[in-house]
């Protein structure tokens, strides 16, 4: 019997890869900015060809699939995650990082079935690095196994975070109160590539202890999140539970000690779920 989901995977690889492409192309020669909800919440013809390119491209060859992708979204598409087969794209993660020419932006595609996500492909396409996860077989980046860091104490961590696009005072006031516990535990240092899928699979590379943040999407995460797993990482909400795919908030990292101490140190702010009704 043909393995499907395999087959699935191994298209996502092709056409990340022929993503990765316009994306670096574009980074030289297509540059037009737009906005969505504010002045730094950016969006470029880039990720909308990109999305465009991996959805057309996935209905000729899987016609009954469903998908969540960020720009259809934002265009009004609804996000559901259904028991059935479902592509999660963010055609360009770190749009700022694209738009400036910071050297971290990522092709992202997670596939879930009965909402269990079943495999992640992130291509980080300025760096060349394909990072690729099936649930149970393993996790690896251009095809050498991945394995979280050994480390226990937070003490000798990094901590990777973001500021994410909310310039409410109040919120940002929130980010950085958080920051400072963090960075006062003390910890080793906090950083952050400007790509929430970059920062995870920094976590399943072993570089990088944790990542947290409030306020990404489904879309931002779905991938990475199959790596970090199966690169031997956990996966939490901010309240300590499993995470959440649609619930905007995140913890990942290389064990539960760790990603317990975060959860005891930060304050989660308020944000609209994926699936919250319109």
């Amino acid at each position: 019997m043909a393995d499907l989901w395999q087959e699935a995977m191994d298209h996502a690889v092709a056409v990340a890869r022929k993503a990765g492409e316009i994306v670096r192309h574009a980074v030289h020669n297509d540059m037009k900015v737009l906005c969505k909800s504010s002045s730094v919440d950016l969006v470029t013809k880039t990720d909308q060809k990109v999305e465009q390119l991996i959805i057309d491209s996935v209905k000729e060859k899987f016609p009954k699939h469903g998908f969540i992708g960020e720009e259809s979204v934002a265009a009004g598409e609804p996000c559901v995650l259904s028991d059935n087969p479902t592509w999660i794209v963010d055609p360009v993660d770190g749009t700022t990082n694209f738009v400036h020419g910071y050297p971290f932006v990522a092709v992202c595609i997670g596939f879930a079935v009965n909402k269990t996500l079943e495999f992640g492909v992130v291509y980080s396409c300025i760096e060349d690095k394909m990072y690729t996860a099936r649930r149970g077989k393993g996790a690896f980046c251009n095809g050498d196994p991945l394995q979280v860091s050994d480390q226990k104490e937070i003490n000798q961590s990094i901590i990777a975070t973001e500021f994410g696009s909310n310039r409410d005072p109040e919120v940002v006031d929130v980010i950085f109160s958080n920051m400072r516990k963090i960075l006062c535990l003390p910890v080793h240092g906090i950083r952050g590539a400007g790509s929430a899928a970059i920062n995870m699979c920094m976590v399943a590379s072993g570089c990088v202890e944790a990542y947290y943040e409030i306020g990404i999407h489904c879309w931002d995460i779905a991938a990475a999140a199959v790596i970090v797993e199966e690169a031997g990482g956990v996966l939490m909400d901010f309240e300590g539970g499993p995470m959440d795919l649609m619930s905007r908030r995140i913890i990942a990292a290389n064990n539960k000690t760790i990603a317990e101490r975060i959860v005891n140190e930060i304050k989660a702010y308020p944000a609209i779920r994926d699936d919250a009704p319109l």
